[in-house]
């Protein structure tokens, strides 16, 4: 709001500033009156908006030493937590050196029972690859299915069995669908 008032009055000045000697007559007293009337706001506008101008750049001014001032507490926030972080370590690091060797042993060997637990495949989620790729033919040949496409359709554009190959189709549609048919996936 205040740089539009900025404006309006540096405009406004101007006009009445430079307005008068083209519109106004020398020769009417009236006239000369209203030229000095027009000058003299002219240069009320000018001074007002200059004023205007030096509260907003002081408000501007303010606003960035804000941002400054949070910025700095931000990097002032992220440097402590850093060196608490790292007084931590270091105290953690001279425990373990001041602990006896047996205890060290001790830990170590629970975190990699840990470890090696959390990090091993389970074999029973895993299945073979002839499995996973029925597995993933299965699920084309359902939603064909939902779409409402043929049987033929499906055996000759999924299946890919065209021709002479049509029977071969026909049962490998029969045994996806005896395999997983039944089941909820």
């Amino acid at each position: 709001m205040s740089l539009l008032k900025v404006s309006v009055l540096s405009l406004s000045g101007l006009t009445l500033w430079l307005a008068p000697p083209f519109i106004f007559s020398r020769k009417v007293p009236l006239h000369n009156f209203m030229q000095g009337v027009a000058l003299v706001s002219g240069f009320a506008c000018c001074f007002e908006g200059r004023r205007c101008a030096l509260k907003v750049a002081k408000a501007e001014e303010f606003e960035a030493m804000k941002e400054r001032a949070i910025d700095a507490d931000v990097a002032d926030e992220l440097s402590t937590s850093i060196y608490v972080a790292e007084q931590q370590r270091r105290k953690e690091a001279e425990a373990i050196l001041a602990a006896s060797g047996e205890e060290v042993e001790a830990a170590r060997e629970a975190l990699e029972a840990v470890y090696s637990n959390d990090l091993q495949p389970e074999t029973s989620a895993t299945t073979s690859d002839d499995e996973a790729s029925d597995l993933q033919l299965w699920w084309k040949v359902e939603a064909a299915q939902t779409q409402g496409k043929t049987a033929t359709w499906i055996i000759e554009n999924i299946l890919g069995k065209k021709g002479r190959k049509f029977s071969e189709g026909k049962k490998q549609l029969e045994e996806l669908v005896n395999k997983f048919g039944n089941q909820e996936i």
